[in-house]
């Protein structure tokens, strides 16, 4: 299952983090974004990258979704030693979000063998 964290561990459990974190930020009343978790909780399962997920309920973050300037939900944003290095938005369909995810995957594995 994803964690779900507050903005009071996020520097903890995203931004002091040893490996890349993948953060999805949702709403309870967002439908898209409880239909993607499944798919979410699939990949990190899967995954050959050495990958963390989390998720932050955006409404009760306000600070973090100004800080991060979230304009819709779900907002899926990759965190790699503190800093956002990729974002998603606008999912349209499963099969995008699949596409999106298996080449974050590829991206991240490839950068692992550079370390």
């Amino acid at each position: 299952m994803t964690q779900d964290i507050s903005e009071s561990y996020f520097t903890e459990e995203v931004l002091n983090a040893s490996t890349p974190v993948l953060v999805h930020f949702w709403a309870p009343w967002c439908g898209v974004c409880r239909l993607i978790e499944p798919l979410l909780y699939q990949f990190q399962m899967e995954s050959k990258a050495n990958l963390k997920l989390v998720k932050v309920n955006a409404d009760s973050s306000l600070h973090l979704s100004n800080t991060y300037r979230l304009r819709s939900l779900p907002t899926l944003i990759l965190f790699e030693y503190g800093q956002p290095t990729y974002r998603l938005e606008h999912v349209s369909s499963r099969d995008e979000l699949r596409s999106q995810l298996k080449s974050l995957e590829l991206t991240l594995t490839q950068a692992a063998a550079f370390r």
